[in-house]
This record gives structure tokens, C-alpha cells and sequence, in this order.
């Protein structure tokens, strides 16, 4: 059974940014299309009635996200971002509005009540205001909790730590203490060369440089001589001592022989005398049944006992 939707599979960004633009006049402060999506900043006091006007005008029914984002070096540091989806025409769009950590927003849970749980992790997470939202209360931390986690300037390890005392029976918050300290990873290859020093480098003092080398022309020691190959025709010749020169003026063939070793081992034995052969054998070795191929030698049908024979 094949189901029909009036949403198309898909929509293109054709006409559609400039239409919004036009529509909400302004309200915008700023446009662009990029990574496939239109986005729309517009005025952080009318933002209900720019969602509002794209709800009801432009059939942008669903309230997707409202997400946070913070630029510590911006006056209006931080940005909220509402994502808009149309089911009819399967398009969606991100509005954003700017503002600082004083001034609140206005709600939009009038418009869309999931709303609520949006601009409460909002305010939980980057500590945006939100004028008019009936709880504005945390909702991911826990009660009581110091700061607000995505701030850029919010230290990694927290203001506090809790645990549960055995003395109070109960959980206590404590200043956070760690056994080491935070170790910062760089994963850039040691072969290229990291843009940090190590611990303990800062105190270490750096070599001087090593002096450039000088060009100076080769010492000859005097006039150059031709190679002359080396030998020893006289006892002088070898260089070696007196023991070297002996030996160097002896015969080739006297040198070449192997020194035969003096010990004091005995001699072999003398030989002995021979052993007399063996006689032969009186008679050879006769076939028996055993030995002989019965492949072809019939065999004797075995008699049968009869009773009380073997008794």
C-alpha cells in the first residue's frame, strides 16, 4: 500500500531566503545561507514575533531545538538558536537572536511549550535569561551547583566537588581537590616539533651556539710522495721486533708448515694379532611350514570334536 504525504521528499533554498527577509522586514539584522541552511539573526526583543510570523505565515510548525553558544569576546557574548522545521514543506531554518549575561530573552514557550525544557538548559548550561518562562529553574546540574558548565570561561574541573560523608551521612560539597594535576595532551608529532615546553624545560639554560667552522688550507707536511707499496724483502722491513723479522725471513714453504704440537700423551697400542675366521655352519637351514607362502597351499579341513572328547 503505497502512503501518500503532501511534504516533498526534498526542498530546495531557492527564493525562500529572500522571501523570509521580505516577510519579516526589521526584524532581521542579519542573513545568510550557508552549509545548506538559512539562517536569520533577528532582534533579541522580537523574537516571539518573528517565530510567531514564521509559524503562522510560513507553516514552520515545530519548535525543533534552541541551542547556546557563547563568544567570550563579544559584547553580546552569547547566541540562542531556534530550529525551525516545516512538515508541509519539509524545510527547516535557524533563527538566532544575541545577547549578554544581564539582559533576558523573551520567552517563546507562548508559542511552542516544549519551549520550557529548551530555555531551561539553556539557562542552566550558559546562564541566559529567559523573560517570562513560568520555571526557570536547572535542569541538568544539581541543586545548589556554582557556575554554568559551557561557558568558555568555566574551569574544566568545576568550582566543587561533592561526595557523601560517612561523619554527616549525607553529601557534602568540598573545593575541588586533585591528586595531580590537569594534564593537557598536545598530539602533534614529535618529529615536527610541539609549541610547548615540558615541565621542568623553563628552568633548564639553553647551550651557546657552536662557532662556525673556519676554512683553512690542508697541511702537507711537505712535498707529496707517490703511494710505494710496502714489503718485507728485509728483516728491517717489518717493523715488528726481532721475533717478527726471524720469521718474516724464513722460507715459504717452512713458514707455510704447521708446527707439529710436543705432549706427553702415550703412544697407540701395539696391533693385535688376527682373530681366526668362524667355521661354517654344518648343515644350512631347511624351509619349515611356518616360513613357506601359504597363498597357494590348500588347507587342511580341521577335525570336528565330538562330545566328551578333550574332557
Amino acid at each position: 500500500m503505497t502512503v501518500l504525504h503532501p511534504a516533498p521528499r526534498w526542498t530546495s533554498n531557492e527564493g525562500v531566503h529572500d522571501a523570509l527577509v521580505a516577510a519579516l522586514g526589521d526584524m532581521v539584522v542579519a542573513s545568510k545561507e550557508e552549509h545548506g541552511e538559512i539562517v536569520l539573526t533577528v532582534v533579541s526583543a522580537r523574537v516571539e514575533d518573528a517565530l510567531r510570523l514564521l509559524r503562522d505565515v510560513h507553516e514552520y510548525q515545530q519548535l525543533m531545538d534552541i541551542a547556546g553558544v557563547d563568544y567570550p569576546q563579544r559584547a553580546d557574548r552569547f547566541e540562542v538558536c531556534y530550529c525551525l522545521l516545516s512538515l508541509t514543506k519539509n524545510h527547516r531554518i535557524v533563527v538566532k537572536v544575541s545577547t549578554d549575561e544581564a539582559t533576558p530573552v523573551p520567552t517563546v514557550t507562548t508559542l511552542w511549550p516544549n519551549a520550557g525544557w529548551y530555555e531551561r538548559e539553556v539557562f542552566d548550561m550558559f546562564g541566559v535569561l529567559f523573560a517570562g518562562n513560568p520555571d526557570l529553574r536547572r535542569i541538568l546540574t544539581d541543586y545548589g551547583f556554582q557556575g554554568h558548565p559551557f561557558r568558555k570561561d568555566f574551569p574544566l574541573t568545576g568550582y566543587v566537588e561533592l561526595r557523601y560523608s560517612e561523619e554527616d551521612k549525607r553529601v557534602v560539597y568540598e573545593p575541588v581537590r586533585l591528586a595531580q594535576d590537569l594534564r593537557q595532551f598536545d598530539f602533534m608529532s614529535p618529529w615536527e616539533g610541539a609549541n610547548y615546553v615540558l615541565p621542568g624545560d623553563e628552568k633548564a639554560v639553553p647551550p651557546p651556539p657552536a662557532p662556525a667552522p673556519v676554512a683553512t688550507a690542508p697541511d702537507t707536511k711537505g712535498e707529496a710522495k707517490a703511494d710505494i707499496p710496502k714489503v718485507t724483502e728485509k728483516t728491517s722491513d717489518t717493523g715488528a721486533g726481532d721475533k717478527a723479522n726471524a720469521e718474516a725471513v724464513k722460507p715459504v714453504a717452512e713458514a707455510a708448515a704447521p708446527a707439529v704440537a710436543k705432549t706427553d700423551a702415550p703412544d697407540a697400542p701395539e696391533p693385535t694379532e688376527d682373530r681366526p675366521a668362524k667355521k661354517p655352519r654344518a648343515a644350512k637351514a631347511k624351509d619349515t611350514d611356518g616360513a613357506v607362502d601359504t597363498a597357494d597351499k590348500p588347507k587342511r579341513p580341521r577335525a570336528k570334536k565330538t562330545d566328551g572328547e578333550g574332557a
